[in-house]
């Protein structure tokens, strides 16, 4: 018969993306053949995502386009849409396997099991206070320069707007040694970055007797022959205290870029959300980042009409976003999820109003990004090539210097996966030309 063909489809989050690779490591030493979404398969792995109602939906349609394409084929779903809307799923028919989080690392024997009973087969997490941390890695990326790494699960600050705790479980940690060996077998496959990636990554090592923080594996990792670069994902303004920084800064591995999750620049929106801080307190974070690190580059995520959300509230908040000068700023619309306090509350704002908000926030957001892009002219940069492709005789290369400036410049295809210091002479919205 010939191997089995797989296609594993992901939808979400780098955590998900994480997740998605090593099941698809998993399925290949199981003897399948990873073949694109695209094409027609016998097995089909939707990794779901249930962070909006956008992505809800996208997760619906991209189940039964699978089905629709593929009606012979073995769809297993797994992952967060799956843990929320269980009750949904099981009268799903597009679906014939459905694993929660947590077991995804099971799929291969699920798929064993289906293939010799041919019956449907729904396993979820029953257990959301789970405190181990399920084993999945990854010996080798398709990405060649850049890797994320999933090093810690679970959440729980229950911010009023998420849904993400109740899909995800209590947080749990990655053992530092299972991080360093994941390390070690990237380092020697050729990748030079490493992003250290969580569902909430301040909570590494924050489980009762750990015995290891975050600054500890930072500096594991940093110990790893091969790796020029690591790069933290998104962290809470909790974690930012002298001590951290001070120790995160003196590895020169360390990238000068930090996405530290806003969500709104206003007090009672702020409070609303059931974020542990204040705008002001938020703030000290940002200077002391900037007090360690040359010129980092802060990055954000700020949420648009929320609940009770006044007009003067929105000034605020817009207006602390232009004084905090970030990099990036990821805006969305409140979207309201069910099963949440947030979806309870009085005040919802209108379609229309989030939209008008989303578009002012969008407009700041090109503008910093060009002012700070612009602090880079003339300037030596690192640049970790990740592209080389030919165009009109040349070979044009990009690539992110450690501040994930995207940048683009002339060079040869032997520059690919190579560090290279260029010269920055014209900033656009989004990127730099060397």
């Amino acid at each position: 018969m010939g191997k089995l063909k797989a296609s594993v489809h992901n939808l979400g989050c780098k955590v998900n993306a994480y997740e998605s690779e090593a099941v698809m490591q998993l399925l290949e030493e199981a003897g399948y053949e990873i073949v694109p979404f695209s094409e027609p398969a016998d097995v089909i792995v939707i990794n779901t995502c249930t962070v909006t109602a956008v992505a809800d939906k996208k997760t619906r349609q991209m189940l039964h386009r699978a089905r629709h394409k593929n009606p012979d084929a073995v769809i297993a779903a797994m992952g967060c849409y799956v843990e929320i809307h269980a009750d949904d799923m099981e009268r799903n028919e597009d679906a014939d396997i459905i694993i929660g989080n947590n077991r995804k690392g099971e799929l291969v024997s699920l798929l064993d099991g289906y293939f010799k009973e041919g019956k449907r087969s729904v396993f979820l997490s029953e257990d959301r206070s789970l405190k181990e941390y399920e084993q999945l890695s990854v010996s080798g990326t398709m990405a060649h320069t850049r890797a994320f790494m999933k090093v810690q699960d679970g959440c729980n600050r229950f911010c009023t707007y998420c849904i993400i705790p109740y899909a995800r479980g209590r947080i749990r940690s990655r053992k530092p040694e299972d991080v360093r060996e994941e390390t070690v077998r990237l380092a020697g496959s050729g990748i030079r970055e490493i992003v250290l990636t969580g569902i909430h990554l301040s909570s590494y090592g924050r489980e009762k007797d750990a015995g290891f923080s975050l600054a500890d594996l930072v500096e594991t990792v940093a110990e790893v022959p091969g790796i020029s670069r690591i790069r933290l994902g998104s962290l809470e303004p909790g974690i930012i205290d002298e001590e951290f920084v001070k120790r995160i800064s003196a590895l020169p591995q360390v990238c000068p870029h930090f996405h530290l999750s806003l969500q709104s620049g206003c007090d009672k929106t702020l409070k609303n959300m059931n974020r542990a801080y204040t705008a002001a307190e938020y703030l000290e974070k940002c200077d002391m980042l900037r007090t360690y690190f040359d010129r980092p580059a802060l990055t954000t995520d700020v949420i648009a009409g929320f609940p009770q959300e006044t007009e003067e509230d929105f000034e605020e908040s817009y207006a602390f976003v232009k004084k905090a000068g970030f990099f990036e700023t990821h805006i969305f619309p409140y979207s309201k999820r069910e099963g949440t306090l947030a979806a309870k509350m009085p005040g919802q704002c209108t379609e229309k109003v989030k939209k008008e908000r989303v578009k002012r926030l969008l407009a700041l957001d090109e503008l910093q990004s060009q002012a700070f892009l612009t602090q880079s002219l003339g300037k030596p940069a690192e640049v970790l090539v990740e592209e080389c492709l030919e165009k009109d005789g040349k070979t044009v290369c990009t690539g992110h210097t450690t501040r994930y400036e995207n940048v683009v410049f002339t060079g040869s295809a032997e520059m690919k996966n190579t560090l290279v210091t260029v010269e920055p002479f014209r900033a656009d919205v989004r990127t730099l030309f060397a």
